[in-house]
């Protein structure tokens, strides 16, 4: 099968041959549909997050399951599939207690490629980035076939985590202020996650204004550029005094300190991107006698066999906007390109197709 190999960091993705194991025992087959180009790919691809390579990326991806290895129960060949990067094992504390987002016991670590003479792991237990992928049970969630691939593929994860962020995580409430930092394919599911429960009030924050107009279409009320004003004081004046939730969906150190330092007395700040490893973030202690709190988010705090099927009806009736979150498609020939739309702010989404 066709994949694209990251060979080296800073260096283009390759296409290569690619060679897949059988699913195994509690394994499913399954034929990528469609594959989302995320921001958080650039860490390993420019080298701020260590990978081995060679690796094949991809981590938001939709598809149709294939083949299912013994002792899966959950899918059966021909069913729809969103890939889930977090797979969840069901049986330890954070799976029983309704965080399995939090679960660490479900990926899949073992050698599923063959890249040359090499096996490689699947990235996140996926690596979407090719024509199939094998993947544990716990990894996939079956959905409706109605659902356009490109579309289904996002709510792997951009989707579920920007409206899992404002409603699972900060639990959003109805007439609320809402600051988002960072505008991209997460920060606007953060956006429309924030219009779905109501706030009235949502700031976007960027410094590219293409982007700002984006945010206009998924329910941002106000607009702040990054380049010419300073957030928190806009932020601040825009709000009376604080924005009851801020959301830092860039990555940035010191956007996460611009996040708590924009909320009011008694507000939250929500750290949702993926900051470099080994950084670390500033915030003034006598701050926390406000009551203000500084919150982690990953995969927007997800319950996927719940969350993820309630999103596509959401979608279906007219209540989220998805297919205006895919700017572009490509084929796996493309997928630089599709990179460097990414990096020149030119795109809220791309997504690689695959036949």
């Amino acid at each position: 099968m066709k994949a694209a190999v990251l060979r080296e960091a800073k260096k283009p993705l390759v296409i290569e041959e690619v060679s897949i194991d059988d699913p195994g025992p509690g394994q499913i087959l399954v034929k990528t549909g469609a594959s989302g180009v995320c921001h958080s790919y650039l860490h390993f691809i420019e080298g701020s997050w260590p990978i081995q390579t060679p690796a094949v990326l991809g981590h938001e991806a939709a598809g149709v399951v294939e083949r299912i290895g013994e002792g899966v129960t959950y899918v059966a060949p021909g069913d729809h599939v969103i890939l889930l990067f977090t797979p969840f094992c069901g049986t330890c504390r954070y799976c029983t207690t309704g965080r399995p987002n939090l679960c660490g016991e479900g990926r899949s670590l073992t050698p599923t490629l063959k890249i040359g003479d090499r096996a490689v792991a699947p990235f996140l237990s996926m690596s979407s980035f090719a024509e199939y992928m094998v993947v544990p049970q716990g990894g996939v969630v079956k959905i409706r076939e109605d659902v356009p691939m490109t579309t289904a593929a996002l709510v792997g994860c951009s989707v579920m985590t920007g409206v899992g962020a404002a409603i699972n995580t900060a639990k959003v409430e109805p007439g609320s202020s809402c600051a988002v930092i960072g505008t991209g394919g997460v920060g606007l599911n953060v956006i429309q996650g924030c219009a779905l429960a109501g706030a009235e009030k949502i700031i976007a924050i960027d410094i590219n204004t293409n982007k700002l107009e984006m945010a206009r279409e998924f329910g941002a009320t106000h607009f702040v550029d990054a380049s010419k004003e300073d957030p928190v004081q806009q932020v601040q004046q825009l709000t009376g005094g604080g924005a009851d939730y801020a959301f830092e969906v860039i990555g940035l150190p010191s956007a996460i300190t611009q996040a708590f330092n924009m909320v009011r007395r008694g507000g939250e700040a929500i750290v949702v991107g993926m900051a470099p490893i080994g950084s670390e973030v500033s915030i003034s202690a006598p701050a926390f006698l406000a009551e203000k709190v500084l919150r982690g988010c990953v995969y927007g705090s997800t319950r996927p066999r719940y969350d993820m099927p309630r999103i596509l009806d959401l979608y279906m009736a007219g209540k989220l906007k998805l297919d205006e979150l895919v700017s572009r498609t490509y084929p796996l020939e493309g997928i630089n390109d599709a990179f460097q739309a990414m990096k020149n702010g030119e795109v809220a989404r791309s997504v690689i197709v695959f036949d």
